[in-house]
């Protein structure tokens, strides 16, 4: 089994900021190419942060409302630089936080959730930008046909990895959610079933309809 890779899912066309972009070029960037943020990058295509439309807002959000209805947010001190920034360099959050072409996105969405990001540059062995992915890139292996997830389970799971012959145990899949009927030798083996079945890309669920021939999951000294 092998998942997906960030090189399958990133957007190769990335539209990114030089370090001297001025705001509104930034803003124009956005709008142009539909997209919520660009990555800023150096000299030789080395991405040094990324300017979001969150980045941008803090500036709207920095002015006096002339209403009075909503009072002025607190900043912190590098909240207020980036808003009164002009520059790529002094809106973008830094550094960024880049992400492999053969990374999995297993590995991709565990560094966008430690960081807290929504995005992340894709940067080859020299740190120069290859592409950007995205959450909803991540998200697209849950548009895999349900076809596509049984067969993969059937042959990688069930019949390489774990030895299973089809009439032992069987996958169907619906809308990402697979159901694994049969039966096999020993007890232990369900949990594994369904944790190898979970790891598949585009997975939603995983319910077990397993009987078992021998019980010999450990037991507690309570059982004996």
């Amino acid at each position: 089994m092998q998942h997906r890779t960030v090189a399958e899912l990133m957007t190769r066309q990335v539209v990114r900021a030089r370090r001297d972009t001025p705001f509104k070029e930034i803003v124009r960037l956005l709008a142009e190419n539909d997209v919520t943020a660009v990555p800023v990058v150096d000299e030789l295509d080395r991405p040094m942060g990324v300017v979001s439309e969150a980045d941008l807002l803090r500036k709207s959000a920095d002015q006096t409302d002339p209403s009075g209805r909503t009072p002025i947010p607190h900043l912190e001190a590098w909240e207020r630089a980036k808003a009164e920034g002009a520059r790529a360099e002094e809106l973008m959050s830094a550094p960024a936080v880049c992400a492999r072409p053969e990374w999995s996105v297993v590995e991709a969405a565990r560094l966008m959730e430690v960081h807290h990001v929504k995005r992340l540059p894709v940067v080859d062995e020299t740190d120069k930008l290859q592409g950007i992915v995205s959450r909803g890139d991540l998200l697209r292996i849950f548009l895999r046909r349900d076809d596509a997830i049984r067969d993969e389970i059937t042959r990688d799971v069930l019949e390489r990895t774990l030895r299973l012959a089809p009439r032992e145990v069987t996958a169907e899949v619906r809308e990402g959610q697979v159901t694994v009927s049969g039966s096999v030798e020993h007890k232990s083996l369900i949990p594994i079933i369904e944790r190898l079945c979970q790891s598949v890309d585009g997975v939603v669920s995983v319910s077990a309809h397993l009987t078992y021939r021998t019980d010999d999951a450990p037991r507690s000294p309570t059982d004996t």
